[in-house]
């Protein structure tokens, strides 16, 4: 009997173990398999002796430390075979370091969309046509930009959601092949990545133990380059620009008919979202169409007047309510002042909201007695809807009527909207 065979039968001795966790850890016994011992141990020896480096204080030149492997050749399938991805794949790099996807946790790959990079990990054991799913699915994240869409989200709740859009969208497709444990379900596949958030977080203890590309609680769009980022001049334009092209580039060669969903995505990318000054006004229209005189409306105005509320924005969104309002004709507004506590101004006419108004209260932000002032009132109509205008630093707010927010670009709410939200530039 060999000693391996003896130490696997009845364990390793104490003074063998190893004196700290595996760099490493294959799997199954299939997955050990197909490992490439040769490669593996060699990075494991690059490990070390960069290791050995930085502790000895030996200054060392920084290095590309990209691994050659199957993932090359499945981005250049995409550039030479596959042209909705195609002009995607041509200005995406991919980074194939094992010491960046151990201190990052990434188990197969992740993507940042700001450095338009693909960081997989060496390490992992897949085909050719597994890793064209694998970068696929990576470059979609980007390119329907991800992770500027979580807004309110739980970032890696949405992550599994659009996970699972996106892998359905791909084995619809047949692009390559789905590795074995990625996130997919059919009864899933129809539906957007709003709606299937919204139905895996009626399941949380199910969903925190789903795991992405990256690994079980952490996502693969991540919020920041793990590297310096290369400057483009404009990501939204560089990603929707590569996207739309690719997609006339698929239509003409007759490739094959394309999820609906995806399509759909794609051309919204086409139409550059409005501004907030736009989407106010069609608020507006929404609420307030052309009526008898005599059945005029109005509506309610929450102002955070609190001590970190700034008064630019303060004054362009009083500037914005004021000119939308008295253009389809509504006459006043009521308006209610809240930092600590709230203060109720009344009916103003919408031209003195911006200008002659003063602002009551600079202490803290509690907007929630705002709203149940409006909507108890006898006087303010049952169908009035109301607008909050806050920098976010509130308190959770519940809202029985049409409404919604006016914020700050960036600034987040500290609860989930149910009213749209209207982020001031």
């Amino acid at each position: 009997m060999t000693l391996s065979e003896r130490w696997r039968r009845i364990g390793v001795p104490p003074r063998f173990q190893p004196l700290g966790p595996a760099d490493f850890h294959v799997g199954t016994e299939e997955d050990a398999e197909h490992f490439d011992f040769q490669r593996g141990f060699a990075i494991g020896i690059a490990w070390s002796a960069t290791s050995a480096l930085d502790r000895a204080g030996a200054p060392r030149t920084p290095v590309e430390g990209h691994v050659k492997g199957p993932w090359d050749g499945a981005l250049r399938w995409f550039m030479s075979s596959y042209p909705l991805l195609g002009t995607l794949a041509a200005g995406m790099k991919i980074v194939a370091d094992a010491e960046l996807a151990r201190a990052w946790d990434i188990a197969i790959a992740a993507v940042s969309a700001e450095a338009g990079e693909i960081y997989v990990n060496p390490l992992a054991v897949h085909t050719e046509h597994e890793w064209r799913f694998v970068l696929a699915h990576e470059m979609l994240h980007a390119a329907l930009r991800h992770g500027e869409r979580v807004g309110m989200r739980e970032p890696y709740l949405w992550n599994v959601a659009c996970d699972y859009v996106i892998n359905g969208w791909l084995v619809e497709m047949g692009v390559g092949e789905m590795p074995e444990g990625l996130l997919f379900d059919q009864s899933l596949s129809a539906m957007s990545a709003e709606a299937v958030y919204d139905q895996i977080t009626g399941d949380l203890r199910r969903a925190r133990k789903l795991a992405t590309l990256r690994g079980r609680g952490a996502g693969d769009v991540l919020d920041r380059p793990p590297r310096q980022a290369r400057g483009y001049v404009d990501l939204d334009d560089y990603y929707r620009n590569a996207l739309c092209t690719g997609l006339a580039y698929h239509q003409s060669s007759g490739r094959g008919l394309l999820p609906a969903g995806l399509e759909q995505e794609i051309r919204a990318l086409d139409q550059p979202p409005l501004p907030w000054d736009a989407q106010l006004a069609r608020w507006f229209d929404e609420h307030f169409q052309p009526e008898e005189v005599v059945r005029r409306k109005t509506f309610g105005v929450v102002l955070d007047t609190s001590g970190s509320m700034d008064v630019k924005p303060l004054g362009k969104a009083l500037g914005a309510i004021a000119s939308y309002a008295a253009a389809r004709d509504v006459p006043r507004a009521r308006v209610v002042f809240c930092d600590a506590m709230a203060y109720d101004a009344g009916y103003l006419p919408v031209e003195e909201i911006a200008g002659r108004v003063r602002v009551r209260g600079r202490g803290g932000t509690i907007l929630q007695p705002g709203v149940k002032l409006l909507e108890r009132a006898d006087d303010f109509p049952p169908d009035g809807p109301i607008l909050l205008i806050t920098d976010g630093q509130c308190d959770v707010l519940r809202i029985r009527r049409e409404h919604a927010f006016l914020v700050p670009q960036g600034a987040p709410l500290p609860f989930r909207p149910r009213g749209p939200v209207f982020f001031m530039k």
